[in-house]
């Protein structure tokens, strides 16, 4: 069975850092795509950044140049640094991964961003 378990989640400052780790556990055949999305009170889900297996880097344009996606396939997690945190950024964050064959989503981990 593949489970996500997101982590690093918390309350920070408007301009502070947080670090979010996302676990994979279990056997997946094939990894399309490992990414992050977030979900904000009221709002729809929406993509933060994707990594694909061919290596391309995507990211949602409110984030760029402040978020950075980074995976390390051999521990099978992927990190998402969050730096210039804004009010904005609060959210739920989810990691999820696109196998062959299914989606897989973790449960989540809250972002607030607030003074």
């Amino acid at each position: 069975q593949v489970q996500l378990v997101e982590s690093g989640g918390g309350l920070v400052q408007p301009g502070g850092s947080l670090r979010l780790s996302c676990a994979v556990s279990g056997s997946i055949s094939s990894i399309n795509t490992m990414g992050w999305s977030r979900q904000a009170p009221g709002k729809q889900r929406e993509l933060v950044a994707a990594i694909a297996g061919n290596g391309r880097i995507d990211y949602a344009d409110s984030v760029k140049g402040r978020f950075t996606i980074s995976t390390a396939y051999g521990e099978n997690t992927v990190y998402l640094q969050m730096n210039s945190l804004k009010s904005e950024d609060t959210a739920v964050y989810y990691c999820y991964i696109v196998g062959s064959l299914n989606t897989y989503w973790g449960q989540g981990t809250q972002v607030t961003v607030s003074s």
